[in-house]
């Protein structure tokens, strides 16, 4: 830490710690009180003060239990209607998923990890008091373009590390340029062994897609154009797990995108115990109440907003 670094640190320290005022903090360092504001916001620019808003992330008991049983589901957990922004929402559902990881997690258990923001938010929010022998599987292929922290072979590291267990990656694409060469991906004895872990997974944490323009993890990553997004709507998809596609009852639907992943299939997913959907806002409805019909999840983390649409579907 440089010298500079250190004067820094001790003014956070004395406001954000200690809770002096600006004025007493100029008194004691000798500086004047605008100096002092200048290096409370440099602290907190420099990455030196980090702010972390602790929100009261409630839960609404009477729709999980409404969402359990009209979809015969193993948990559901529905985080309670404030006005939030997206990110803030999708930071409580991984406070809410985690917290259930957390009771379902075992010594030497195997889990598979999906990829998106909701899987990640989910990993940041564990806060594990043991370590366990688990392994970190990852499910799909990597993206490779957009937010690497989002992606699967940096969540099944900083999961697998967060417990102290091992990570096991599928050193493929997500998707690839064509189906053959996906056919023979999956003849290589390394990506075929992970998925065939993959398929023995114990658990698993999956985000829900939605093929909408401001939330599509798809289009952010670069495997889908605008164009593509039209065409995929107009053929019924109404979301992914796994980035499988599928319609309002879901159903798989045999596209020529699919052909083209690297991935476990929708169908490996009802193999394994716990399948943990985490996905939220309204806008997700849809991909839900499909990924629900379809039994791709049988746990559902998500937000009042999302559940009551959900539960309007009928």
């Amino acid at each position: 830490m440089t010298t500079r670094d250190e004067v820094l640190a001790q003014v956070a320290s004395l406001y954000y710690e200690q809770g002096l005022t600006q004025a007493q903090i100029a008194r004691q360092v000798g500086v004047s009180r605008s100096t002092v504001s200048r290096a409370i916001q440099e602290a907190r620019d420099s990455g030196l003060v980090e702010i972390i808003v602790h929100y009261p992330w409630k839960q609404a008991p009477e729709v999980e239990q409404a969402l359990m049983d009209r979809y015969q589901l193993r948990q559901a957990k529905v985080l309670t209607g404030v006005e939030r922004s997206y990110e803030e929402m999708l930071r409580g559902l991984g406070v809410l998923a985690a917290r259930y990881l957390h009771e379902i997690l075992f010594d030497g258990a195997i889990l598979g990890i999906s990829w998106g923001m909701a899987v990640y938010w989910t990993v940041r929010a564990l806060e594990p008091r043991r370590r366990l022998n688990l392994t970190v599987v990852q499910m799909v292929g990597a993206v490779g373009e957009g937010d690497p922290f989002i992606d699967g072979p940096d969540l099944a590291r900083l999961l697998a590390s967060i417990y102290g267990g091992e990570s096991r990656y599928l050193h493929a694409p997500l998707i690839v340029e064509d189906a053959h060469t996906r056919d023979v991906l999956l003849q290589e004895p390394r990506i075929r062994e992970t998925l065939a872990l993959a398929r023995r997974a114990d658990i698993a944490l999956v985000g829900i897609g939605a093929p909408k323009e401001d939330i599509y993890s798809m289009l952010r990553a670069g495997y889908v154009s605008q164009g593509d997004l039209v065409e995929l709507r107009s053929l019924g998809v109404v979301g992914d797990v796994c980035a499988r596609p599928y319609d309002i009852d879901g159903q798989a639907m045999d596209l020529q995108l699919t052909r083209r992943i690297v991935g476990v299939e929708l169908r490996d997913l009802r193999g394994i115990e716990y399948v943990v959907g985490v996905a939220g806002g309204e806008t997700k409805a849809e991909a839900i109440v499909g990924a629900l019909r379809g039994r791709h999840i049988n746990v559902l983390v998500t937000d009042e907003a999302a559940a009551r649409a959900v539960l309007a579907f009928g």
